[in-house]
């Protein structure tokens, strides 16, 4: 399988949670709402994580400096425009993209 670079949403929290994984975003997100990462993981502080993006890479590089490159943002009004703005990760696929 491709890796992926996924985003999740919280209701709850108000916030993003941006990851990366060769499983389907969708396996990645049950394994989130099980509680499959141990208790310090970010992501046990809520129970209402969704899908909101994901996006597929070449390789599992490109896909680590997306997510690390997407986390430095800090910003939820970038990730809302990843979604909104194909465009946006055209430019990211490109800029991280294997040589």
């Amino acid at each position: 399988m491709q890796p992926v670079v996924y985003i999740l949403y919280s209701n709850k929290l108000t916030r993003f949670y941006t990851g990366v994984t060769t499983l389907s975003a969708d396996e990645r997100l049950e394994h989130h709402l099980e509680k499959k990462y141990g208790k310090g993981h970010y992501t046990q502080k809520a129970d209402d994580w969704t899908l909101f993006h994901c996006i597929e890479c070449e390789d599992f590089f490109q896909a680590r400096r997306m997510e690390l490159y997407i986390k430095r943002m800090k910003s939820s009004v970038y990730i809302r425009n990843l979604k909104k703005y194909p465009e946006l990760v055209d430019k990211l696929l490109i800029k991280f993209q294997s040589i």
